[in-house]
């Protein structure tokens, strides 16, 4: 028996400024697009990793979410207190330079780590860190 990764999600507080961040800015691919039942099934995926998807949901995308839970949801979201996202690059400085040249929120420059990446991070715009490792060849 084997398993792999197939969908991950992150909240987002409006699909298409989420999606024209991570489309445009991180030149994932859209990999799904589908309007349902008050809802939107949005993922995408790295050119390099089309089996690995991105879900993005926006807080209480289940209809069986409570109104309490939803705004609790929205509240973290907007507080920056949800789990992010960790993307590997070849080249960390060259892609914090592009990332932040189209306006995302830094919230750490290229750094090396003890752990062994050298990696930076920003927001997205609905709060997520976005973090970048460059792991060392070899």
């Amino acid at each position: 028996m084997t398993i792999s990764l197939s969908h991950c999600f992150l909240i987002v507080h409006d699909y298409d400024e989420a999606l024209t961040f991570y489309r445009d800015v991180l030149g994932l691919e859209v990999r799904a697009d589908v309007e349902f039942e008050d809802n939107r099934w949005l993922t995408l995926s790295a050119p390099d990793q089309p089996g690995v998807e991105i879900g993005l949901e926006i807080p209480g995308y289940f209809p069986h979410t409570s109104e309490a839970d939803r705004r609790a949801t929205a509240d973290l979201l907007a507080k920056g207190l949800l789990p992010g996202i960790i993307f590997r690059t070849d080249d960390c400085d060259k892609t914090f330079d592009r990332v932040r040249a189209a306006g995302a929120e830094v919230l750490q420059e290229p750094i090396d780590q003890p752990y062994g990446v050298r990696d930076c991070a920003f927001r997205d715009p609905s709060g997520n860190m976005v973090r970048f490792s460059q792991y060392p060849e070899g």
